[in-house]
């Protein structure tokens, strides 16, 4: 899975269809997970609260060209991936407020 901002279906045990938008992939202690943002109507949010209604999936190769999303299970490995995704998030968001401080810079000189 390469492409972030990519839009995937997924199918549930009952037949329903869910979009989600892939918004990171992650590396976390030698495996592959994918971040994803609903986009169904009924669970459209604040997007101030995205990284409460982002959904973790690890990746796992199926063979050479195929890959399958399987959900978290396991509390302590969700854990650590969402304590990466946090640290991650906060990483960008301190880049955005030092881009915009250094823009903010440039125009008084």
């Amino acid at each position: 899975m390469e492409h972030k901002d990519e839009v995937l279906t997924l199918v549930d045990e009952e037949g329903s269809e869910h979009s989600f938008e892939v918004i990171d992939i992650l590396q976390v202690s030698d495996r592959e997970y994918a971040i994803l943002l609903p986009l169904d109507a009924e669970k459209a949010m604040d997007p101030e609260e995205e990284e409460d209604m982002a959904i973790i999936f690890r990746i796992v190769d199926e063979g050479e060209e195929s890959q399958t999303l399987m959900a978290v299970e396991d509390e302590e490995e969700w854990e650590e991936v969402a304590a990466a995704w946090e640290e991650r998030v906060r990483e960008f968001d301190g880049e955005e407020e030092d881009e915009a401080f250094l823009d903010d810079e440039e125009e008084e000189v």
